[in-house]
């Protein structure tokens, strides 16, 4: 259950209120309408101790409350709750729909709002004026963002293990740490990718990751490739374990080959990510006489002859395992360092504030301040319209309409609403 597809949904913004004093000796009594509360967010939280989605399997929507409406004495309503979404650490967020990357939690308590709440709307109080002394207006509240989104589980570990099926990964993990994977002579015997922490000593540790065998065709999805491959990109380096021995009837070398193809055909980055070569099963006599013949085809580079299940062999290569990381995690912190920075790049441009597209039958006009300045009107209401029709000025809509050569009685859409242009007032049908 490392991957989900979910709905979430933020609250609605509560209605603003259309309320005048009714008081004992005060017989004209002003506007007191209250602003309708806020709607809650929905916000995903990376946290430790999950390992899995399988909570959102079962409940794939997610809501949060709306907000509360305005009342009379100018009171708010009361701003909706976010709904707070658990998920592993290591989780990416991508919109389901666009497939934009929205987040990439890595670290315990990062969060991300993945669909905001939709702002109370003004109460009538807010509207008075001097020439406007007794308004019945009151904005709606906004409603709150709805979307879908994909989440993405990926391992977060410094080392992962990689090699075929039954070639000795969670022996290794089990002896170097307090996981405890399954474990059976046969291959597949890990379904699931295994986490454990090698400790060198009481300060010293690393995170080492079991990834399940890989097969010929992982990189198309064969066996559980895709599933098991995506948990690799995150690691810092690899740890190949190879079947020595050749038990089963493979070959060692082309065994080794033969997965660099597969890590390389998923992610070409995966061919840089630093290996150590780990020989195991070396407690068998075929391993011994294999020896010589791998040792000869990797030449001058260092590899490891081990027993996963005896321990021979082991505590050299959680030791190099160890240098490696050190000086890879310098190597980034001194590139970090010698980064230059640009201080006087120009600032980039402001987004415009809606945009005017001409179509054969009027215009359309989008854009998120339009849109939400008629979504949070009351179209039955004449002194709304009103309200809107200035808010549409003041954003340059109705100077634009008239530079596009807009003439009275045109068609002009913003979302789902349609008005006829006037010069001096726009009506909704």
């Amino acid at each position: 259950m490392d991957t989900a597809r979910i709905q979430v949904k933020a609250g609605n913004g509560g209605n603003g209120c259309i309320s005048f004093r009714r008081e004992k000796f005060v017989p004209r009594g002003g506007p007191d309408g209250g602003d309708g509360g806020n709607g809650g967010n929905v916000i995903l939280v990376a946290t430790l101790g999950m390992s899995t989605l399988i909570d959102l399997h079962h409940n794939p929507r997610q809501v949060a409350e709306n907000g509360g409406h305005g009342i009379g004495k100018k009171r708010a309503g009361a701003d909706g709750i976010d709904c707070i979404v658990k998920v592993p650490a290591g989780t990416i967020v991508r919109d389901y729909d666009t497939t934009e990357t929205l987040a990439d939690l890595t670290e315990p308590d990062e969060s991300v709002v993945v669909a905001r709440g939709g702002i109370g709307g003004k109460g009538n109080a807010r509207f008075k004026s001097s020439t406007f002394q007794a308004p019945r207006v009151a904005e709606k509240g906004e409603p709150g963002e709805e979307r879908e989104i994909s989440l993405e589980v990926k391992l977060i570990a410094d080392v992962g293990l990689v090699g075929y099926p039954n070639a000795g990964k969670s022996t290794l993990l089990a002896r170097t740490s307090a996981a405890t994977p399954k474990i059976a002579a046969y291959p597949f015997t890990t379904l699931r990718p295994n986490l454990g922490v090698v400790r060198i000593n009481r300060e010293q540790n690393f995170v080492l990751a079991d990834i399940p065998g890989l097969i010929a065709g992982a990189h198309q999805g064969a066996g559980l490739g895709h599933q098991f491959l995506r948990h690799i990109e995150r690691t810092k380096m690899l740890i190949h374990v190879i079947d020595l021995s050749a038990t089963d009837g493979r070959d060692p070398i082309k065994d080794y080959e033969q997965l660099n193809i597969e890590l390389g055909r998923y992610n070409e980055l995966l061919t840089k990510v630093p290996q150590i070569i780990a020989l195991n099963k070396t407690d068998i006599p075929e391993a011994t006489a294999n020896l010589p013949r791998v040792q000869e085809y990797f030449g001058n580079r260092k590899i490891f002859p081990i027993s996963a299940i005896t321990g021979d062999g082991v505590n050299p290569l959680i030791q190099q395992a160890y240098r490696s990381l050190q000086y890879l995690e310098t190597r980034a912190r001194r590139e970090a360092e010698t980064t230059i920075t640009f201080e006087h790049e120009l600032p980039p441009e402001p987004p415009a504030r809606f945009e005017l597209i001409e179509t054969g039958e009027g215009f359309w006009v989008t854009g998120a301040e339009p849109r939400r300045a008629v979504l949070m009107t009351d179209m039955e209401n004449e002194q709304a319209l009103i309200l809107l029709y200035r808010k549409l000025k003041n954003m340059g809509v109705i100077n634009a309409l008239a530079r596009a050569g807009a003439v009275e009685g045109d068609t002009v859409q913003i979302d789902e609403f349609e008005f006829t242009y006037s010069p001096k007032s726009m009506q909704s049908h």
